[in-house]
């Protein structure tokens, strides 16, 4: 490259700065791959993810309340629209036909879905039972939650207006849990199954608040 001089001098070659070479990055094949599956992975996760929560399936819901041990109509349902309701267990509508007509295995609330273990075929009372229900208080019960099939003891209390010395010894009744429930009150009401014959004094006894529950086998 020249410069041109004023006053006639010659003109002078000035140095030329050599060119800037960039250096590329190189990229490597297995991290490219590793970020393409990334990405992939993570659109499959969001596409799932959206999937699920969109799904939605018909499955039976309790319309009105069910006693335990009551036997189920059409009627006691109703279908409703869950959203990812298969990891909830509840019956398929579709099922309806197989759920009628059996009985209540436990107390049935309405606004619940309905599950396969709150109805059985099985008689909820043996040979030469029946079934009661006593309310209690919540300290009254032996444990938090009685379950069905629970094995329990009802005991009677000394009767508060006699005397210390003409108290009878508690009298003792055997019984099976058949469901327990807690109403707004925060009270209990526990379902049992009893030999018919101890039905009259244990009826007696609870009108009297002369009863005490002694879990003696968890089911």
């Amino acid at each position: 490259m020249s410069l041109a001089t004023r006053n006639g001098t010659p003109s002078v070659d000035a140095p030329i700065n050599p060119p800037t070479v960039v250096r590329q990055r190189r990229v490597r094949p297995g991290l490219l791959g590793l970020a393409v599956l990334l990405i992939a992975l993570g659109g499959l996760g969001a596409a799932f993810a959206v999937t699920s929560v969109r799904a939605t399936g018909s499955y039976l819901a309790v319309a009105r309340p069910v006693e335990v041990g009551r036997e189920i109509s059409a009627a006691d349902l109703v279908t409703v629209q869950v959203a990812g309701g298969q990891g909830l267990r509840p019956v398929p509508a579709a099922r309806l036909d197989e759920v009628v007509g059996k009985r209540a295995a436990v107390a049935l609330l309405p606004g619940t879905l309905l599950t396969l273990g709150q109805v059985t075929d099985d008689p909820l009372l043996g040979p030469g039972q029946q079934q009661i229900a006593i309310g209690l208080k919540t300290a009254q019960v032996p444990a938090r939650e009685l379950h069905p099939g629970d094995k329990v003891l009802l005991v009677s209390t000394p009767d508060k207006d006699a005397d210390a010395d003409t108290a009878a010894a508690g009298t003792r009744f055997t019984a099976t849990v058949i469901d327990m429930v807690s109403p707004a009150n925060d009270d209990k009401v526990l379902y049992l199954a009893l030999l018919t014959r101890d039905v009259p004094a244990v009826v007696a006894l609870a009108a009297q608040e002369r009863l005490a529950v002694v879990l003696t086998e968890a089911a």
